[in-house]
This record gives structure tokens, C-alpha cells and sequence, in this order.
């Protein structure tokens, strides 16, 4: 079996230096920059508590197109620079392949399956370059709980949480899903699939709206978040703004969800930086709109208010052009 890591930065490189410790597939990375490098060079390197995994991948090259079409590509990229690597997705996959995109937040294809004749999103997929290149029919959903980071090039710690969620857009359970469960869980990593992929995914993004958007705009990590009385409440008020968008559309989130909890679950764990806080630090683009923009379209499109996401996404949107302009 060929398989394609696009995008084997922190939780990309988890997977693919699980898969190959612990499979026999022909595993290929896509990456850039000195963490390529270090890849092409030494391999890839995943410490998860006392274990140490990883090894040289088959192929690792920043060119998706050096590389023959795939069984299963896994995605593992941010939501905001997917749109213009459309077509270099699609070439990956076999005609009876499939793409596996391992995002945070609502996702381009989230339209596909649900029946509401609607096509692409284009917050997420400005002019549906993704929905017309990749076709949201080879598309397999995912939710992942493993915080990871990239310590040095090509060198990844985990924080020793790993739960992977892996779903049908359409709600059925086929074959190909099946078969990307058997190889995840190859691995020895807990791994689940799910008939209702955008419950998981509301379930997620309840507690990622607020951590990832608070520890960004504060740079305190989700411990000293979770610390200040005044961030909880706003953390709260992210939460539950998120789940009442979530009801409206059709997922009442309520008998999953304790908001308390999740507002404070980071207490006693110091150090963990969720992905969006990791961006900042490094100067890079951040993934806003996944994460709360698209919550705040479905709100309007709606008629509910989200006053406390309306300031927070302000506040992200202006942070991001300053990164950006920094990093010219």
C-alpha cells in the first residue's frame, strides 16, 4: 500500500513516524524547509513518553508531483493554505484512492453528504478550488486529539495523548474507511471510526474555539488560560456561542459537552500550546477562519449572535496580518 503524509509537520510527522515504526506500507512525505532536510538526511523522529519511534520514509520531497499516485493520502495541513495546493492534492490519489484530511475546525468539504444543495464553503475554499480539484467524494474525515509539537527539525514530541477519529462524510461505513482504521490502529494508537464524523468534530472544535484562540491573542499556554478567571469566562462564552450554532444546525452538543470542564480541563498540565499559540511563536500564518470564522458565517447566515467570537475573530484577523506582514 502507498501512502502520502502531506504535510509531515508536528501531527503529520506523528503519523508518519508511527506508520513507519509500525507498517508495512510504503510511507512518502511531503515537507519543507530544514525540517526536510533533517528528514531526507536522519529520518523522522517521534518521541511519545518513554518511546521513541520513527525511522526513513520512503520517499520525502517538498514536490508533490516527484511522487507516484497513492492508496491513502493523509492531509496535515493548515486550513488556510490548503486551497492553493488543490490540484497537487488531487494528483496524489489514485483514481480508487482516497485523501484523509486531518484538520481542526470545520472543514472545506463540510457541504458534501448533508442535504442542503449547497457545494463549497468559500471562507474556506475561496473559489472552490478544492471541491472542484479533489472532489469531496474521496474525501475521508477525521477528528485527532494528539498535541504534538516540532522540537527541532525532524524531531516531533507528542504529549502522550492520542485518540483518532475517522468518518465517512456521508455517514456510511465503507470499505475504504475500514481499511484506514485497520492501518492507524496498526500502529497501536487508539483508533475510532464514526457514522456522525461532524458530531466529533462540533464535540472538538467546542474546546479548541476558545483554548487555541485565547492562548494566541494572550501567548499564555492552555494551563495559564485555564488559570485566569477573566479568560474563562470568555472561554465560556466562546463554548457555548460555538454550541449554539452547532443546535441550530442540527447537533445539540449539550449531553457531550460540560462547558465548565472544558473551559478549565487544562489545569495541572503546564506547557501544552495548542497548534494556532505554536504559529504565533513561530511567526507563521494562523488558522482563524477554521476555527472560528466559519462558526461565525453559519451564525450569520442564521440570525444568531456571537458577540464574544465577533471580537475574538477581529482580534485573530488583525494578529494574522501582522504575522504576515512581519514575515515578508
Amino acid at each position: 500500500m502507498k501512502v502520502c503524509i502531506f504535510g509531515a509537520g508536528a501531527l503529520g510527522g506523528h503519523l508518519a513516524a508511527q506508520l513507519i515504526s509500525q507498517t508495512q506500507a510504503d510511507v512518502s512525505l511531503v515537507a519543507r524547509g530544514a525540517h526536510l532536510k533533517a528528514i531526507q538526511s536522519q529520518g523522522i523522529s517521534l518521541t511519545c513518553g518513554d518511546r521513541q519511534l520513527g525511522g526513513r520514509a520512503f520517499a520525502a520531497t517538498d514536490k508533490a508531483e516527484d511522487l507516484p499516485p497513492q492508496d491513502i493520502v493523509f492531509v496535515a495541513l493548515k486550513a488556510q493554505t490548503l486551497a492553493p495546493l488543490a490540484t497537487a492534492i488531487a494528483s496524489l490519489i489514485k483514481p480508487e484512492g482516497c485523501v484523509v484530511f486531518l484538520l481542526n475546525g470545520i472543514p472545506w468539504w463540510w457541504n458534501y453528504g448533508l442535504d442542503n444543495n449547497k457545494t463549497f464553503l468559500p471562507l474556506l475554499d475561496p473559489s472552490g478550488a478544492l471541491w472542484k480539484a479533489i472532489d469531496p467524494q474521496r474525501v475521508i474525515g477525521s477528528v485527532v486529539y494528539s498535541p504534538n509539537e516540532v522540537v527541532a527539525p525532524g524531531v516531533i514530541k507528542n504529549s502522550q495523548q492520542n485518540r483518532w477519529i475517522f468518518g465517512e462524510p456521508n455517514g456510511t461505513d465503507s470499505e475504504r474507511l475500514n481499511t484506514i482504521i485497520q492501518l492507524v490502529r496498526s500502529t497501536g494508537v487508539q483508533t475510532e471510526s464514526s457514522l456522525d464524523i461532524r458530531r466529533e468534530i462540533w464535540k472538538k472544535l467546542a474546546n479548541n474555539a476558545s483554548n487555541n484562540t485565547l492562548c494566541s491573542l494572550t501567548r499564555l499556554d492552555s494551563t495559564g488560560v485555564a488559570g485566569e478567571e477573566g479568560l474563562v469566562h470568555l472561554a465560556i462564552s466562546i463554548i457555548n456561542e460555538t454550541l449554539s450554532v452547532a443546535a441550530q444546525l442540527g447537533w445539540d452538543m449539550s449531553p457531550d459537552v460540560n462547558v465548565q470542564q472544558v473551559a478549565t480541563r487544562a489545569k495541572g498540565k503546564p506547557g501544552q500550546r495548542p497548534s494556532t499559540l505554536q504559529d504565533v511563536l513561530a511567526g507563521k500564518s494562523l488558522e482563524i477562519d477554521a476555527l472560528i470564522g466559519q462558526t461565525q458565517a453559519f451564525a450569520r447566515e442564521m440570525g444568531l449572535a456571537t458577540p464574544v467570537i465577533d471580537v475574538c475573530l477581529t482580534l485573530l484577523r488583525g494578529l494574522d496580518v501582522s504575522l504576515r506582514s512581519s514575515s515578508v
